[in-house]
């Protein structure tokens, strides 16, 4: 996927602008000096909610977070208690107790946030 938003960001003649990171994010997030634009966040379930904080340091005033999967099929509204599960309700608390975004939640597909840095 790195690989294809690559391209499109060539063909839009924006490659030189930016640099497109892959790994695990939590690692990424801590060996990073910051200043980022946008974070897309979708790594396993049950360490989502550590990425709230170390996203919302290295994001720039104004950047973007992104999360996927935060309606996690509807199992967040279950009694499912599985490690996932907790993780994605867990991280969703965070993320909308956190004073330093302004989120969203988008029905979309199976659940996107997007959190502005304020």
């Amino acid at each position: 996927n790195a690989s294809m938003a690559a391209e499109y960001f060539r063909r839009a003649g924006m490659l030189d602008r930016l640099e497109v990171i892959t790994g695990d994010s939590l690692s990424a997030l801590s060996g990073s000096k910051g200043g980022f634009d946008i974070i897309f966040n979708d790594i396993d379930k049950e360490y989502y909610p550590l990425v709230v904080d170390a996203a919302y340091e290295k994001l720039r005033k104004g950047g973007i977070f992104i999360t996927d999967n935060v309606l996690w099929s509807g199992r967040v509204l279950t009694d499912d208690a599985s490690p996932g599960t907790a993780g994605v309700r867990e991280f969703t608390r965070r993320l909308l107790d956190h004073k330093g975004f302004f989120t969203s939640i988008i029905p979309l597909r199976d659940g996107v946030s997007v959190s502005v840095k304020l």
